[in-house]
């Protein structure tokens, strides 16, 4: 993968974030964002750029949206 490629692939926004999400008796899982991610410009995988790594939990990856005000 070109220098330029790669380039093209991290300015845009991504199309998924990545969160660590934490299940806790009786009461909603916590959710930590983790990192972000971006798919490939052929559309057969993505990049993953974790910003931590959890150890405990589970990963789960949600569509990117905007924060509501």
């Amino acid at each position: 993968m070109s220098d330029t490629k790669k380039s093209e692939t991290t300015t845009k926004s991504p199309s998924h974030v990545a969160y660590q999400v934490r299940d806790r008796e009786g009461q909603k899982g916590f959710w930590t964002r983790i990192g972000s991610v971006w798919p490939h410009a052929d559309g057969k995988g993505f990049n993953v750029q974790l910003d931590v790594v959890p150890l405990d939990g589970r990963i789960t990856l949600r569509v990117a949206t905007e924060k509501k005000d």
